[in-house]
């Protein structure tokens, strides 16, 4: 009968010690699979962010292609004509133009009346006006255009003071 006692002892002690190892090795795995799906997450999020910026950078390049088109636009809409039905077909190509451009996230970096910012402007000369402030934008001489933060083409500018 002891024996059987002991025997028993014995099995009880294998079973808490396989219960102690099942449980350790369970919480192993556990962590392993939590590790895991952070770095999935995180996987997931960074790849996100590359195509994004994957997409501004093609945006940006293609619509950098595409702003001679809309400067040689402006010129022709601001030309003299006496044809006014060629005039307004004219402007109508440059506006559906400027709204695509818009719609793809595009923006016209403002100049004249603020304050110059080498980030936005690029300036080409300066000149001296008392009527306005310091590093105020006098004239604007090509249209600087932006996607979000990234400038895509600097403004030219002409500063005061």
């Amino acid at each position: 009968m002891e024996e059987n006692k002991e025997e028993v002892l014995e099995k009880e002690q294998e079973e808490v010690v396989n219960t102690d190892a099942t449980k350790q090795e369970l919480e192993e795995m556990t962590d392993r699979y939590k590790r895991l799906m952070a770095e999935f997450d995180n996987f997931k999020k960074r790849s996100s962010k590359e195509r994004e910026t994957l997409y501004h950078s093609l945006i940006s390049d293609i619509v950098t292609s595409i702003l001679p088109v809309v400067d040689n636009l402006e010129k022709a809409v601001s030309a003299p004509t006496d044809d006014e039905s060629y005039k307004q077909g004219v402007e109508m190509v440059h506006k559906q133009l400027i709204d695509t451009l818009s719609n793809l996230g595009v923006e016209e970096i403002k100049t004249v009346g603020e304050t110059f910012d080498p980030e936005l402007h690029e300036a080409v000369s300066s000149v001296q006006d008392e009527t306005l402030g310091e590093k105020e934008i006098k004239e604007e001489f090509r249209k600087g255009y932006k996607i979000g933060n990234k400038v895509i083409r600097h403004s030219m500018v002409v500063v005061a003071n």
